[in-house]
């Protein structure tokens, strides 16, 4: 389990096809504190460490990709030199800083607006048709792994939305959400109280 509380930055350094995707990941934590067989949310998709070097500040881990998770999220996401969000899974006692997150992708969005409001940017991202039932007002979303607040849900005639984001300045600057702009594809992960919510209405109907 995850909180989206990015906790670093990290680049794809390395990227192989054998079999699935073996990905080695370029990041600043310190591998004696990666175990093997760890957990760790790479842009919103939670993949186990199989491999781990390098120092202090300048270590490296690697993640074999499964071909569904790499179908299920962002194309390219993955391609040498792009960048992840990253976050170590949840311990037993840490705080929980965003909301509960599983790490596993629902589908993917795409950034269909980006503008300044004050200091902040407000982020316009449009979700596909199945994803729309769970997305509210003020309720919680996780976008490249990252816990954000929905401000405003807009149905469309075809039956996807469009939802507004406020991205304040330090989440821009110790993600890479500041970097996207109108047009890039983000991985989107619903929250899991409204998946049950939707789940028992749907009965209940």
């Amino acid at each position: 389990m995850f909180t989206g509380i990015v906790t670093a930055v990290g680049t794809v350094r390395e990227a192989r096809q054998s079999g699935d995707l073996r990905a080695v990941i370029s990041c600043p934590f310190d591998p004696e504190g990666i175990a093997m067989g760890a957990s760790i949310a790479c842009s919103g998709v939670c993949l186990t460490v199989v491999d781990k070097g390098g120092a202090a500040g300048d270590a490296w881990f690697a993640v074999d990709i499964s071909a569904e998770s790499v179908a299920r999220t962002v194309p390219g996401r993955w391609e040498e030199g792009r960048s992840l969000n990253l976050e170590p899974a949840l311990k037993l006692g840490d705080e929980l800083g965003g909301h509960i997150v599983t790490g596993h992708v629902d589908g993917v969005g795409r950034i269909v607006q980006v503008e300044p409001v004050g200091d902040s940017r407000r982020f316009v991202i449009a979700a596909p048709r199945e994803l729309a039932p769970y997305l509210a007002p003020k309720g919680s979303i996780t976008v490249d792994g990252v816990s954000l607040t929905v401000n405003e849900v807009n149905d469309e005639t075809d039956g996807t939305c469009h939802f507004s984001l406020n991205i304040i300045p330090h989440t821009a600057e110790v993600t890479t959400i500041g970097a996207m702009q109108a047009g890039d594809g983000v991985n989107l992960e619903i929250d899991v109280l409204a998946r049950y919510l939707q789940r028992m209405q749907s009965l209940r109907g």
